[in-house]
């Protein structure tokens, strides 16, 4: 940590507490959060309501079975900060009892069952989605488009949303198909495979000026709000660039040799979870790695497994499963890139 305005060795700045940290998160979460509704329906908030109870749930759950105080822990804000997360990266349309699960096995699972916070190898938020992706496929397709450009969307209310939150069933008039649409990053798989061109693709209601509609306005309040924590000093600035660069590049140099077989850098950018994972997830600084260096690998690993997933994976949006791959590695980046000590040279311990 370096010495703040005026101040000089010895007498260094104490690194914020927890709670100040998490806090600070959440506050840079809320214009995101308050822009997705705007785009995508009051759906967002239920997801944010029931995965916040249950995280909070959770943990007082799993610090009493370890007989521990659970006060300290539930109000620190980090099972909230992981809830939110979660909730962003969700379906607007889903029953509450997925988005129960996805924050229960986040923190119950992800977190308690490797130590508490501290201790999780894997990021609680994104092993939670996983977990939902994998067991729950069908849920986890119901996005809506964004309210902005689809004449033809029949939109559920904000009552009608939240009946299906509570009970997953829609209104009688209404089906699936006439509520939701392929998110961009489905439309730019689904329409490659049918050999159509980016230009084509690209013609569809669900983009925008570059990449999907009503993503970018969100992507801009993420982006905000993690310029926030870099000024406040909450994150460091090595992990969002190099995830950024990690999908960036690739996406670049792709699009430079076939644009119209691939996605430019701008649709990338501003389609799917790119921004939250790179200032949000990513940045997590329990599961990332330690060092500087190790930090630079960690986030260009996250963005070039991000590209290769979206590019020839199975998944739309492989951000999760980028960022729980990149765990895994966290212990092995930070040995590599450990600094040595001074005064010892190198293969001595």
């Amino acid at each position: 940590m370096m010495p703040g305005p005026g101040q000089q060795a010895p007498h260094w700045r104490a690194a914020p507490a927890v709670p100040v940290m998490m806090r600070q998160v959440i506050y840079a979460l809320l214009p995101a959060i308050a822009c997705f509704a705007w785009f995508y329906g009051l759906g967002v908030i239920v997801n944010c309501v029931v995965a916040v109870l249950a995280a909070l749930f959770t943990e007082a759950l799993a610090l009493r079975l370890r007989g521990r105080d659970p006060l300290p822990a539930v109000t620190d804000g980090s099972a909230i900060v992981a809830a939110l997360l979660l909730a962003l990266a969700l379906p607007p349309l889903l029953p509450w009892w997925i988005t129960f699960t996805g924050a229960a096995f986040a923190i119950g699972v992800a977190k308690h069952l490797y130590g508490g916070l501290g201790y999780n190898v894997f990021n609680p938020a994104m092993a939670g989605y996983v977990a939902v992706l994998v067991s729950f496929p069908d849920a986890m397709t119901m996005w809506p488009p964004a309210r902005i450009g689809d004449l033809d969307y029949a939109g559920l209310s904000g009552a009608a949303t939240l009946v299906y939150a509570l009970s997953g069933t829609l209104p009688a008039e209404l089906t699936a198909d006439l509520v939701t649409r392929p998110t961009a990053l489905d439309s730019i798989r689904l329409g490659l495979d049918r050999m159509q061109t980016m230009d084509e693709i690209r013609g569809g209601p669900v983009f925008g000026d570059f990449g999907g509609a009503g993503w970018e306005w969100v992507g801009n309040f993420v982006a905000l709000g993690g310029l926030w924590l870099l000024y406040r000093g909450i994150i460091r600035w090595h992990i969002p660039v190099a995830v950024l660069a990690g999908l960036l590049v690739p996406a670049t140099l792709f699009w430079l040799a076939d644009p119209a077989t691939h996605p430019g850098p701008g649709t990338h950018l501003f389609t799917g979870g790119a921004l939250l994972c790179a200032f949000f997830i990513a940045t997590d600084p329990v599961s990332a790695a330690g060092t500087d260096r190790g930090r630079l690998l960690y986030g260009a690993g996250i963005g070039l497994l991000t590209y290769v997933i979206r590019s020839w994976g199975t998944w739309a949006d492989g951000v999760a499963f980028a960022v729980l791959f990149m765990n895994m590695l966290v212990p092995l980046l930070d040995r590599v890139t450990r600094p040595r000590i001074y005064g010892r040279g190198p293969g001595r311990s």
